[in-house]
């Protein structure tokens, strides 16, 4: 069996959608007399993959070492490498993918035009099961729908925090600083704790 572990790291739209996301807030700001304001609004892109952008996808195949696939500007390239390497997966890993993760690969796949290699199988997103997509966050919780975070279930698990001097709030911040290895590196440890907290939820020595 292939197993395919898996974290992203997303950005806020670009400059070239700032437009029609001003136009968007504006419509639901007279709609909405609390709305937040233009800047926060497009802060909140990052978990939206209508508009927002995929950095990097961290990755890791069975045991062996974890990889991070990062095109500075070229979303599109780096879709294209993740579905020719997740071709012939038969098990997607990651924590929160099927919320996030997947369901944002598959929309930015959509825009940008790629076909995901799993279409051709059910690449189902289907809630109370683990395949093709086990999601530790829901297996951990049963399906209870509380989230739990990454940090907190591997540290109850006696696995050490992969959130060494960054965590998801601060993605952006290190992007505008130029920090992108520190971003890549943290994602690289999201996969590998991912990794080991799956062994342990899944029994697998």
């Amino acid at each position: 069996m292939k197993r395919l572990y898996l974290d992203i790291e997303t950005l806020p739209a670009g400059e070239e959608a700032r437009e029609i996301l001003k136009m968007l807030h504006d419509k639901k700001k007279k709609k909405k007399t609390d709305m937040e304001d233009f800047e926060q609004y497009l802060l909140g892109t990052t978990f939206d993959g209508s508009f927002g952008r995929i950095l990097c996808i961290g990755y890791a195949i069975n045991d062996e070492p974890t990889e991070v696939l990062y095109f500075d500007g070229d979303e599109k390239k780096m879709l294209e490498e993740f579905w020719n390497i997740a071709a012939d997966a038969n098990l997607f890993i990651g924590h929160n993918i099927i919320d996030f993760d997947m369901r944002f690969i598959f929309q930015r796949s959509v825009i940008n035009g790629i076909k995901p290699s799993w279409d051709d199988r059910d690449l189902s997103f289907a809630r109370y099961r683990s395949y093709p997509m086990f999601d530790t966050m829901r297996e951990w919780t049963k399906w209870s729908m509380n989230n739990i975070g990454l940090e907190h279930l591997a540290l109850a698990l006696g696995i050490p925090s992969p959130k060494d001097g960054i965590d998801g709030s601060q993605v952006y911040k290190f992007y505008q600083e130029g920090k992108v290895k520190e971003i890549c590196d943290y994602c690289q440890r999201d996969v590998e704790t991912t990794r080991e907290v799956y062994k342990r939820i899944a029994f697998i020595n």
